[in-house]
């Protein structure tokens, strides 16, 4: 079994890929794009910028990173389907 795969039937997986998941990546984008904003001048401002890209990104376009990382599907929709399919 791949990394990916074992990150994919995890309980954090299913959570993360859900629509509650979706719910709190997009606002842990909205939280780093704020403090961001705030502290713009600081270097942890900058990354805090720089990060909010990724949170954003998965809730808004329903993709999950980890898992693309990890060598596995983009797609929430994908890993949500495959995690039915085990079901």
């Amino acid at each position: 079994m791949t990394l990916s795969e074992r990150f994919n039937r995890s309980g954090f997986s299913r959570w993360i890929n859900g629509s509650g998941g979706r719910a709190f990546r997009l606002c842990a984008g909205i939280v780093f794009l704020a403090v961001g904003m705030g502290f713009r001048s600081s270097p942890w401002g900058i990354a805090a910028l720089a990060w909010s890209f990724f949170p954003l990104s998965a809730g808004i376009f329903n993709v999950c990173w980890i898992s693309l990382w990890l060598g596995g599907p983009f797609s929430s929709v994908t890993i949500r389907q495959s995690q039915q399919g085990r079901s």
